[in-house]
Order: structure tokens, then C-alpha cells, then sequence
């Protein structure tokens, strides 16, 4: 009789279409390829580092082409607007943008755009910077970490190669112990002249082939070592890591705007160091793209408090974008929505705290799927995981831009696949729908700047004498 009970206990689920998840004996479904090898995404992964798996070398196969189909339609009206229901969600941005638009001296946009694995290989927002730039001014790529932090990871428009001779700590793990990753969610650490990164403009292209500032951050600490910037194969800088306690540092250096190559190198470790970057003087537009692989919007928490404040500062974006939910959505239900509303309000308010002047955009993930015997649905987190990043962005004063709806809803994964535009693992866009993707956010963002120039823009306001003192 226990028998009997225990099997029929086990077949009620069974019966029941919405009981899937408490099912005992289902076979486990197969996980989907995915474009390129993921880091850890568990909240268990280890603390402490590993040895880069790759050197970083050029990808061209990677690149996004130098005219991409999308481009071709970047002056038409986006499928769907950017949702603000405050009308004040871009005041900062925007006032920034028409001073660059009047081409006043020196002035720089900047945006820095955190993202999981589509930025992780610069796709969207490569399309934004590429597109800004194109009708703003290009200045500069923006920030780069020091090396690949995962295998697959690549920017486009610029030159980088390192050596695997570098220890990382991520955020999606291993954990540094002590919090600290920089801007871009990773901490390098090289312990010898085995260590060393290269950076140049492209040789050949229309995007990226000018540099007139490289910056490299890191951490100054006690004992730290020494590490050699060596600009155009002849100038050396030497700059020592040593502090009396940690310390996140700038380091800057001026050059004939043009095109260079700069290479990062240990002279004596350990050189703890965190990212580079390429800027040139305004007026322009900078898009900082940060990629972190496996990620979720909760895990930049795991960055320490004071210490990303201070990096985030450091790079005074004008505009912050965030988008993530590839793999919240690979997550399912397994964590709720009520607790992913709570951590993203968390993340978005440290952000407003570092950067209280700073516009503010959140971005939905594009719709996955899972199959289903021979169909391909939408994976039934999506809708949930839309509106609460919608409900996330309203209460953060953030503007939301909805790619799921404006892909067409559920469905639309298997519709873009039909396509071309959407990956086998039915998850991640194609190079041309990602392109597609960052086409709309341009489109969406230029619609809300024409309508913010008809009202509120035009003119010099209280928010450009602010925006002067600050750039003082």
C-alpha cells in the first residue's frame, strides 16, 4: 500500500500541465549550444583566480561588417518607443548630446553600457557607438578590459592582443575576496614579464582609427609591483603599483591624435590592474562597452560598494545602460521574480548614488525559446521577466526600451531564426539581429532626442551650467 502511494503521489504532476517543474522522473531536456563558452553564472563559484584558458588575439571572423544591413534603415522610426514615464529619464544626456550637437570644444557624450554575453562580444553596442559616432563625432572607443576575461570575448573597431600570463577574478567568478573589480566586472593579475597586453587603433576601416588619450586603472597597493606602458614601439612610461593601502588609480597619457599602438607590460609583479581605454577630444560621442559573460544585472553587486562607485565615477557616463536577461530567462523560474525586482532595484540604486546626474536606460533581453518536441516556444519566464524589468526601470526614474515586444513577443525567437536573424541556440541573435537590435535602440534613443530638442532642448539650461562645472 506504501508502494501504491508513494507511485500515485509521484504521477500526480504528471497529470497536471502546469505541475512540470515538480516532476521527479522527467528526463532532463538538453542544453541549448551557445554561441560562445559561458563563465560560471552559479553564486557558489569558487573565490580567488585563474589562469586566462586564452591568449587575446584579433577575431576577425567576429567583426561585425563595416556596413551592416540594419544600418541601411537607421532613419527610420524604431517598432517601438523608448518607455519613459517620468520625461526626465535622458534631461542629462540629452542636454550633453545637443552641446556636442553645436559642436562645442572638448564637449563629450559619454555611455557606458553594461550588458551579458551580446556585449561581452560587442554586438548592440557596437551598432550604438558606431551609429552616435557617426552622427555626433567619434571620440574614442571607450573602455576595454586588460585582456579577454572569458574565452569568445571581442571588441570590434580596435586592436588587442595579451598574453594568458594573467591571474582573473570576475564577478561571475571566482570571487576576488576582497570585492574589487574595477568598471568592468573583472580583476586582473600579472605576476611577471610573461604578463602583457597590446592595444592599438585598426589598421584599416572607417571606425576606431583615431586616439589622442590611452588609460589604463588599477590598483595601488602595499607591495604592488611595476608595470611599463610602452607607446608606438618607442616612449616608455614606467609606473609603479605601490601604496601604503589599496587604492584605485587612473593612469592617463596625452598623444598626437591618430592612429598608435600601446602595450601594457610587468616589469615586477604583482601589477593588479583592471581595464584601458581609447578617448579623443570632443566634441563626440564615447560608448563604454561592458560585456560580462554568463552574467546577471544582480551579480555587479558583488562589486565592493566605495570601489565601483569610484570607477564608475571615474568615467562620469552621462548615460547608463543596462541589459541583461539572457540568462536570468536560462534561469527560468528557479529565481523569482519578486526577488529579481529586489536585487536589480539594489544594483540600479548604487548606480544612482555614484552617479546621481547620470541618465539612466534599461534594456530587455530579446526573446528566447526552448523546444518543445518539434516546436520552438518562447521560454514562459519571458513575459515575467519583461514587466518586471519594466517595473524595475520605472521605479529606478529609469527609461526602458522593450527589444522583446518590438521583436513581436512570444514567438518571435522562432520567427527571427526563420530569418537569419536569430542563433542556433535559441537564445542569442545572429550577428545581423544583434546589429538589428542595436539599429532599433539608436533609432528609439534619436526619436526621444528629436522630441526632447522640440521641447526642453535647443537652448542653453541650468543643466549645461551644471554640466560645465562638473567637466571643470
Amino acid at each position: 500500500m506504501a508502494l501504491v502511494t508513494l507511485a500515485a503521489l509521484i504521477a500526480i504532476p504528471y497529470a497536471i500541465p502546469g505541475a512540470k517543474r515538480v516532476r521527479l522522473l522527467s528526463a532532463r531536456e538538453a542544453e541549448p549550444t551557445r554561441t560562445a563558452p559561458a563563465a560560471s553564472d552559479s553564486a557558489t563559484a569558487p573565490v580567488g583566480s585563474v589562469k586566462l584558458a586564452d591568449e587575446t588575439t584579433d577575431h576577425p571572423e567576429l567583426a561585425l561588417p563595416e556596413v551592416a544591413p540594419a544600418a541601411k534603415e537607421k532613419t527610420k522610426p524604431p517598432p517601438r518607443p523608448i518607455e519613459d514615464p517620468t520625461g526626465r529619464a535622458f534631461s542629462a544626456f540629452f542636454t550633453k548630446l545637443a552641446r556636442v550637437e553645436r559642436k562645442e570644444p572638448g564637449t563629450v557624450a559619454r555611455i557606458l553600457h553594461y550588458g551579458d554575453s551580446l556585449l561581452a562580444v560587442d554586438l548592440v553596442a557596437s551598432t550604438l557607438r558606431r551609429q552616435m559616432q557617426e552622427r555626433f563625432g567619434d571620440a574614442g572607443h571607450g573602455y576595454m578590459p586588460i585582456a579577454n576575461p572569458t574565452p569568445g570575448y571581442f571588441h570590434n573597431d580596435v586592436s588587442r592582443r595579451a598574453s594568458t600570463e594573467w591571474m582573473v577574478s570576475r564577478v561571475v567568478g571566482p570571487f576576488s575576496p576582497d570585492g574589487l573589480y574595477g568598471l568592468g566586472g573583472v580583476s586582473f593579475i600579472g605576476s611577471s614579464k610573461a604578463a602583457w597586453a597590446r592595444y592599438a587603433t585598426p589598421s584599416k576601416g572607417s571606425f576606431g582609427r583615431a586616439v589622442s588619450r590611452f588609460g589604463v586603472q588599477y590598483l595601488a597597493q602595499p607591495n604592488g609591483g611595476d608595470f611599463e606602458i610602452l607607446i608606438d614601439g618607442s616612449e616608455k612610461e614606467s609606473i609603479s603599483t605601490s601604496a601604503d593601502a589599496p587604492k584605485l588609480v587612473t593612469w592617463e597619457k596625452k598623444v598626437a591624435d591618430g592612429e598608435h599602438t600601446f602595450e601594457l607590460r610587468v616589469m615586477k609583479g604583482p601589477v593588479r590592474a583592471f581595464g584601458t581605454w581609447f578617448d579623443r577630444d570632443g566634441p563626440g560621442v564615447i560608448v563604454d562597452s561592458v560585456g560580462i559573460q554568463g552574467a546577471r544585472l544582480r551579480f555587479l553587486d558583488q562589486e565592493n560598494d566605495a570601489h565601483w562607485a569610484e570607477a564608475l565615477q571615474s568615467r562620469s557616463p552621462d548615460l547608463v545602460v543596462f541589459e541583461f536577461g539572457l540568462n536570468e530567462a536560462a534561469d527560468d523560474f528557479a529565481y523569482p521574480m519578486d526577488r529579481y525586482k529586489e536585487t536589480a532595484l539594489a544594483v540600479l540604486a548604487q548606480v544612482r548614488a555614484a552617479l546621481p546626474n547620470a541618465s539612466c536606460l534599461m534594456v530587455s533581453p530579446n526573446d528566447t525559446a526552448i523546444k518543445r518536441g518539434t516546436d520552438l516556444v518562447t521560454r514562459p519566464v519571458m513575459p515575467y521577466l519583461v514587466k518586471a524589468q519594466r517595473e524595475v526601470a520605472e521605479k529606478s526614474g529609469c527609461a526602458f526600451f522593450d527589444v522583446y515586444q518590438a521583436m513581436g513577443g512570444w514567438g518571435s525567437m522562432a520567427a527571427w531564426i526563420r530569418k537569419g536573424l536569430g542563433g542556433p541556440d535559441y537564445t542569442h541573435p545572429t550577428t545581423i539581429g544583434a546589429d538589428t537590435i542595436g539599429t532599433w535602440l539608436y533609432r528609439a534613443l534619436m526619436e526621444r532626442y528629436e522630441n526632447w530638442r522640440e521641447t526642453d532642448g535647443g537652448t542653453p539650461t541650468v543643466m549645461d551650467a551644471a554640466l560645465d562645472a562638473k567637466s571643470d
